[in-house]
């Protein structure tokens, strides 16, 4: 659903506020803050990929990938975009969210194909950067999920030994080719989990470039999690992700024999949209979506905590950050993007006494140690890493029909450590 545009274009005369986004409520970081705006890495753990100085190469490679994410939006909403009436239509949706009219604005799926062909390519460059500066720690996810892949993957060869050894015995019968998945991704590969809390077009889009950047033997499973129904739109994007793209007759032989998806073979990337209400979730389904299981997953509030807090109310988003500390596993990330400064404030009390969301964030999440409501089994939290003024701007030669909007926000990251027994 649509969240607040967080910057302004770095040229040209000042623009007005942009309308109010809609409470993607309804769908369903301890390190120092920085004080000055920032324009460059976030910075992850030493020996990332994050770490390597840019040259001309690396930021001619990096604008290259930009440019085929772009591609996929275009060539999902060609005909959006194309269409006489998209500037229309356009400014119906922008009218009805300066309203906070969210109904209407993302009441038909033509209205959702418009927002997300509008708004939702910039977002899914700057979240990919995001994912791509944080790959250090994700990747202490990913070894996690590794270890369990490879632990369920003995387990399965000792069944499937003991299954051969019954039947030259005669005790049983085959009831299956274990050769016939062969070659195909394994069911126990090393996956990396994403639950994303207001998710929608820009997460998949973000989520699929950093799975490429993994390399190929890490497959993706992504949970998108939002109350508007953009089923739709993120189906047509995952096919985008996962198929080559449609060339010219007139391609070289060189282009057609390089031509590529983005995330091959298409099993690599599974994905799955829930239209839900987070705040109306409990703990048991909030475990669900989470995976029952002991495997640690990223989950992302990207420009989705503030909503919650100022539609849905502090109460309510307190206790759904409580569930989550209760239900998620141990090893986890937690990755929170807003608007910075006095955009992210949220009213408490009858005095509407206003509080910055990074404030109520901590309140909640660092203090947990102390929380006797919480199970023994439940988690804390430590701050990995927060800025809380950051620029992502798009470089210069990037193509797409709609000029693409700098950005600006504050970005926070959580771990989940095990409760101490005491």
């Amino acid at each position: 659903m649509v969240k607040k545009s967080s910057g302004a274009n770095s040229s040209g005369p000042p623009q007005p506020p942009p309308p109010p986004p809609p409470p993607r409520v309804a769908a369903a970081r301890s390190s120092a803050s920085s004080t000055k705006p920032a324009a460059v890495g976030l910075g992850s753990r030493p020996g990332s990929a994050a770490d390597a100085p840019e040259t001309d190469e690396t930021r001619a490679q990096q604008q290259q990938q930009q440019q085929r994410l772009l591609n996929i939006f275009h060539d999902a909403f060609r005909e959006v975009l194309s269409r006489d009436d998209f500037a229309a239509v356009l400014q119906e949706v922008k009218g009805a969210l300066y309203r906070r009219d969210f109904e209407t604005a993302f009441g038909t799926e033509q209205f959702l194909e418009v927002y997300a062909a509008r708004y939702s390519p910039p977002r899914a460059l700057c979240y990919s950067k995001i994912l791509t500066q944080i790959s250090g720690h994700l990747a202490s996810v990913l070894d996690a999920a590794v270890a369990a892949a490879a632990a369920a993957a003995a387990t399965n060869t000792c069944e499937d030994a003991e299954y051969e050894y019954e039947i030259e015995r005669g005790r049983v019968s085959p009831t299956v080719d274990l050769e016939e998945n062969e070659g195909e991704m394994s069911a126990g590969a090393a996956a990396l989990r994403m639950l994303a809390i207001g998710g929608g077009a820009a997460e998949i889009v973000a989520f699929a470039a950093h799975l490429r950047d993994a390399g190929p033997g890490v497959a993706g499973d992504l949970t998108l999690l939002d109350v508007g129904p953009w089923r739709e739109v993120v189906r047509k994007l995952h096919v985008g992700l996962t198929t080559p793209p449609v060339l010219s007759k007139y391609a070289s032989a060189a282009a057609k024999a390089t031509n590529a998806a983005l995330v091959e073979p298409a099993e690599r990337l599974k994905s799955a949209f829930v239209q839900r209400d987070v705040l109306e979730l409990d703990r048991a389904g909030l475990s669900e979506l989470l995976g029952r299981t002991t495997t640690p997953l990223l989950v992302t509030m990207l420009f989705t905590l503030n909503e919650l807090y100022t539609s849905g109310g502090v109460g309510k988003t307190t206790a759904l950050l409580r569930n989550l500390t209760a239900a998620v596993p141990a090893g986890s990330l937690l990755l929170v993007v807003d608007s910075p400064g006095s955009y992210s404030e949220a009213a408490v009390g009858k005095e509407a006494k206003r509080y910055p969301m990074q404030w109520l964030l901590d309140h909640t999440l660092l203090r947990v140690a102390d929380d006797k409501l919480l199970p023994s089994d439940g988690c804390t939290w430590e701050k990995l890493e927060s800025h809380d003024s950051v620029w992502f701007r798009h470089p210069q030669g990037l193509r797409y029909s709609i000029e693409l909007e700098d950005m600006r926000y504050q970005m926070h990251l959580y771990r989940a450590c095990p409760r101490s027994a005491d």
